[in-house]
C-alpha cells in the first residue's frame, strides 16, 4: 500500500488534512468536551486504512487540545480531601476493609495513580480518585498517599501503596500479599 505524501508542517498537521470534515467536527467536539479517548478513536478508526498508527492519532488529537486551547472544558480533577472520599467509600455497597494506591498507565495519559477501596462483601474494589500528573504538580503518588492515609485512618483499615515514589504497574497488590501472610 502507498501511502500519501504528508505536507509540509509534519505529521500532524498532515494527517488533520486527511480526515472528512464530519471527522473533524466531531474530533473538535470531543476535544472541546475534554473527551480524549474518544477524539482519539475518532482520528485513529478514519487514518487506520491510511496506516497511521494509535500514537499519530494521539498526536493529532494532541495537536487540536493545544489548537483549541482555552476553549476546551477540561474534566476537574477527582476530589483527594478527606470528606468528599470518605463520602464516595461510605456509599458502597459493601464494607471498606482496606484503602489502596497503585499505578497503571496508558499511551494517552502515561503514568497515573488510582485509589480505590476494597471491599469485603461483595468481594472486590471500587474506584475512588484517579490523578494522573500535571508537569505544574507534584508527583501523584505523593498526593494520593496523603489522601489514602487520611482516608484509611479515618476507616481504621490498613492503607496500602507498594510503590509510591516509582511507577510500576506490576507492584504487588493488598489482596495478593494478605493471601500470602495467610497462607495455604
Amino acid at each position: 500500500m502507498t501511502h500519501p505524501e504528508i505536507p509540509a508542517g509534519g505529521p500532524v498537521s498532515g494527517w488533520w488534512a486527511y480526515l472528512e470534515e464530519r471527522t473533524c467536527r466531531e474530533v473538535d467536539a470531543d476535544v472541546l468536551r475534554d473527551r480524549r479517548l474518544s477524539a482519539v478513536r475518532s482520528v485513529w478508526e478514519a487514518l487506520r486504512p491510511l496506516g497511521v498508527g494509535l500514537h499519530e492519532a494521539e498526536r493529532v488529537v494532541h495537536a487540536r487540545y493545544e489548537a483549541l486551547g482555552d476553549r476546551v472544558q477540561r474534566t476537574p480533577p477527582d476530589p483527594l480531601d478527606l470528606a468528599s472520599l470518605a463520602a464516595r467509600a461510605a456509599a458502597l455497597p459493601g464494607r471498606v476493609v482496606a484503602v489502596e494506591a497503585f499505578w497503571d498507565g496508558d499511551t494517552v495519559h502515561d503514568w497515573f495513580v488510582l485509589l480505590v477501596a476494597v471491599l469485603d462483601s461483595p468481594d472486590g474494589e471500587s474506584h475512588l480518585a484517579t490523578v494522573y500528573h500535571h508537569p505544574d504538580g507534584s508527583p501523584p503518588g505523593v498526593a494520593v498517599a496523603k489522601a489514602g492515609r487520611a482516608l484509611a485512618d479515618h476507616f481504621g483499615v490498613p492503607f496500602h501503596f507498594a510503590s509510591p515514589d516509582v511507577p510500576d504497574d506490576e507492584a504487588p497488590r493488598w489482596r495478593t500479599l494478605r493471601r500470602l501472610a495467610e497462607g495455604p
